[in-house]
């Protein structure tokens, strides 16, 4: 058989929640456990906001050009064997400071070893050096680029 609980208790609990303006509170004792929650008192409201979804269009294929690609597609600088890649993720950097100048530019020429750009990670920059001699044909990132581990950076030709 249970005991009947006490609601004098529970009066007192429900003024201390309301006085003190919890949202819940728990009570236990040898012979009962009440526990009593409150609403915040906000009632949640629900706009509805209609989306206009435009009507697709179909695809126009990309102009080719002799060698077979799409113009309007960049090449994949990532497998070429002549860019320079990112060896870890971090920030680029073109030149040692925003007042230096940069590095390299677009056909400047360059021997292996020498530094291409700086890559920021951990309050840390560190050099990345090209890794062969030639004239730099493209520049594929901007000073304050994220960049990811393996990224290409800059070609080299």
């Amino acid at each position: 058989m249970s005991n009947p609980i006490d609601t004098k208790v529970i009066s007192k609990l429900a003024e201390i929640l309301d006085k003190n303006q919890l949202t819940g509170l728990k009570y236990e004792d040898d012979s009962c456990k009440i526990s009593l929650t409150r609403e915040s008192g906000i009632i949640p409201t629900t706009t509805y906001t209609p989306t206009v979804v435009p009507t697709p269009v179909a695809a126009q294929p990309a102009p080719v050009n002799e060698q077979g690609q799409n113009e309007t597609e960049e090449p994949d600088f990532a497998a070429s064997p002549n860019a320079v890649k990112s060896p870890m993720v971090g920030v680029v950097y073109l030149s040692s400071n925003p007042n230096a100048p940069a590095y390299v530019k677009v056909g400047d020429s360059v021997a292996a070893g020498d530094t291409v750009c700086l890559i920021e990670a951990m309050k840390t920059y560190n050099p990345v050096k090209a890794h062969k001699g030639g004239r730099v044909s493209k520049i594929l990132v901007e000073s304050g680029d994220p960049v990811e581990y393996g990224a290409p950076l800059i070609i080299i030709e």
